[in-house]
């Protein structure tokens, strides 16, 4: 089964009123285009055409963005054995081809190489006859000795051999096809943070986790927070090794970071690169695209693809500081497109409240605001209501307001609004800078938490 990804990209002519995702009552940001289908690996789930996104995100960019986490196949195209989990039935066809291809032209080579030899065969044969016992040969040498170097401290391959008994595969098996996804151990007796998007598989399907170890155990889910497409699910096994949180607070732009996961099935696949961009907007669909979140993402180069969902991203010291969850990728059909250069990634600030959340309740608190906002005509976020009771009332917001600036980060539209409020916890004190017919003004808001 192939899986399809909501898209992100074109601006709709009328803006449409969305929510930030931060108030009892709010309407949520708008939906992924008329091509964009569900991420998830669900067998049982349809792909559905749900409404045209809202604002320039990420989306600037063009189609396909979420979550290139989940790779799934059909069990019916399994017609052989392959060599590696995930790969399609069609591709290892393809690869057969090639094979046959190259057969050919090895033996159009040898019948050239014939023809050619008929005339002078006499003096290749004198020459290889006169020099056979001149050359050294580099097989004749002995295997040199072990290495005995370590891995310097603060390079990949120290960061991979770190990190990588902390990753696990989640496998998803269903009667309609299987997926795998990637999870990073939280506690020794097997608790395990993933995305949303893999752990709804067990809606209908199975859950398996794969160890570094090569040991597996059923895998149950915790809890879930679609909105924030995280999720904590527990494998029934002991004696794993945790993976080391960092922060994603202090993380400069360039810094290297190590992503590592089971991109189309391959395991314990290590890739690196540096973080292109912080506080990126990023919209993510959830099952059918019902479930519309904004994610505020990291970017980074380093090669994401499907199947390094709910993964690490980790910084040189080897501390988590994002959980991988999507990719852009220009590809318009309904193929598994690959890495690009342009992968996202939850900073793990959020990240690990969430998932403490989920562990002890099962559910996860949303930061709110309290408004219903849509796109401006000018850069920032529209206020069309706001919610009775709610921060942004007793802050003094009103319909009509434009908010243009949290503190120092500048707002362009409603989702950079959304994913700006969701970047911080409940309680926290944010200045609102609001231009409008009365002109710019600064107000103080206390922003409050509601239960997703």
């Amino acid at each position: 089964m192939t899986e399809h990804t909501p898209e992100f990209g074109d601006k709709p002519e009328e803006p449409k009123p969305s929510g930030d995702g931060l108030g009892a009552g709010d309407t949520p940001p708008s939906g992924v285009s008329s091509q964009q289908q569900s991420a998830h690996p669900g067998p049982s789930q349809q792909p559905t055409q749900p409404a045209q996104p809202q604002g320039q995100p990420v989306g600037q960019y063009g189609t396909q963005q979420y979550p290139y986490g989940m790779h799934q196949q059909p069990q019916q195209t399994q017609q052989y054995a392959q060599p590696w989990p995930g790969y399609a039935s069609g591709q290892a066809t393809q690869q057969k081809k090639s094979g046959r291809g190259l057969v050919t032209g090895v033996a159009a080579l040898a019948l050239v190489c014939g023809l050619v030899g008929g005339g002078v065969g006499g003096f290749v044969g004198y020459q290889l006859g006169g020099d056979s016992s001149t050359g050294a040969s580099a097989l004749d040498e002995s295997k040199p000795a072990r290495s005995a170097s370590t891995a310097p401290q603060g390079s990949v391959q120290q960061v991979a051999q770190k990190v990588l008994p902390s990753v696990v595969q989640i496998q998803i098996s269903s009667a309609q096809g299987s997926g795998e996804g990637s999870g990073i151990v939280l506690s020794s007796d097997g608790l395990i943070l993933t995305n949303n998007h893999v752990a709804e598989g067990a809606q209908s399907g199975r859950l398996t986790a794969l160890f570094h170890d090569n040991r597996t155990a059923p895998v149950r889910v915790v809890g879930t927070d679609p909105k924030s497409d995280l999720a904590v699910v527990k494998a029934d096994i002991t004696g794993l090794t945790p993976a080391e949180l960092g922060r994603s607070d202090d993380l400069a732009v360039g810094s290297q970071v190590v992503a590592i996961g089971s991109p189309f099935g391959l395991s314990g696949t290590v890739t690196s690169g540096i973080i292109s961009a912080k506080d990126r907007p990023v919209r993510a669909g959830g099952e059918s695209g019902s479930q519309d979140t904004v994610l505020n993402a990291l970017q980074t180069d380093a090669a994401i693809n499907p199947g390094n969902s709910g993964g690490p991203l980790v910084d040189m010291d080897g501390r988590v500081v994002g959980i991988n969850s999507a990719i852009y990728s220009p590809g318009t059909g309904q193929e598994q497109a690959g890495s690009v250069g342009l992968g996202f990634a939850i900073p793990i600030d959020q990240a690990r409240r969430i998932a403490n959340e989920l562990k002890e309740t099962g559910s996860a608190t949303q930061t709110t605001l309290g408004v219903t906002i849509t796109n401006a005509g000018q850069p920032g976020a529209q206020v069309r209501d706001v919610i009775p009771n709610g921060p942004a009332q007793a802050a003094g917001m009103k319909p009509g307001d434009v908010i243009t600036k949290i503190d120092d980060r500048a707002i362009l539209d409603a989702d950079a609004l959304v994913a700006a409020v969701r970047s911080h916890n409940p309680g926290d004190h944010v200045r609102f800078t609001i231009g409008g017919p009365g002109g710019e003004r600064t107000v103080d808001v206390t922003l409050t938490g509601q239960k997703g």
